[in-house]
């Protein structure tokens, strides 16, 4: 099921189906788009890059870029998935510093809200929610095998909003389920 045009929401029931949303995402996405991702740590901003990038066949692994703030992974279409990590970066003019290619690539920012005004008139927000009660402490959380750099996500549910903005999103499908 699809909804043309306006915000949709999701239960996403664990990391599996996150991953699974990444890759039905990844079908509607070419170059010059940009994703901003939103949520706490561990919410599953990681998890879902990875599943556009399974879907986008990138070489090697998606990983957070959190030490190194973006890394550039190339797909097998030739248009390469950038991955952002923004958390470090005090505002528009580092992110601005990073020289990404938005028009060549497919960007996805974590944790940009507010820093991408004026980038684009077009972009995917997606709302990663963990729900209340859900481990949300760095502490708490078990690191997984094969990605360091995300702390579990204990196969909790989440609630993903993807709300589409501008002209490139207008009568474009999105996941419903």
């Amino acid at each position: 099921m699809t909804t043309p045009g306006g915000p949709v929401e999701l239960a996403v029931v664990d990391a599996d189906a996150m991953e699974a949303l990444g890759r039905r995402v990844s079908g509607l996405l070419r170059a010059g788009d940009l994703l901003v991702l939103t949520g706490p740590l561990g919410a599953g901003k990681t998890t879902f890059t990875r599943g556009l990038g399974e879907g986008l066949e990138v070489r090697g692994q998606v990983a957070s870029p959190t030490f190194v703030l973006a890394r550039t992974h190339p797909t097998a279409s030739g248009t390469p998935l950038v991955h952002v990590d923004a958390y470090r970066l005090s505002g528009e003019a580092e992110l601005d510093d990073l020289d990404l290619d938005f028009e060549g690539s497919i960007v996805v920012v974590e944790w940009g809200a507010g820093l991408l005004d004026g980038v684009s008139d077009s972009w995917l927000d997606v709302v990663i929610e963990r729900p209340t009660g859900a481990r949300s402490s760095g502490a708490e959380e078990v690191t997984p095998p094969g990605d360091p750099d995300e702390p579990d996500q204990a196969d909790e549910p989440r609630g993903v909003t993807i709300t589409p903005h501008g002209p490139r999103w207008a009568g474009v499908e999105l996941p419903a389920r």
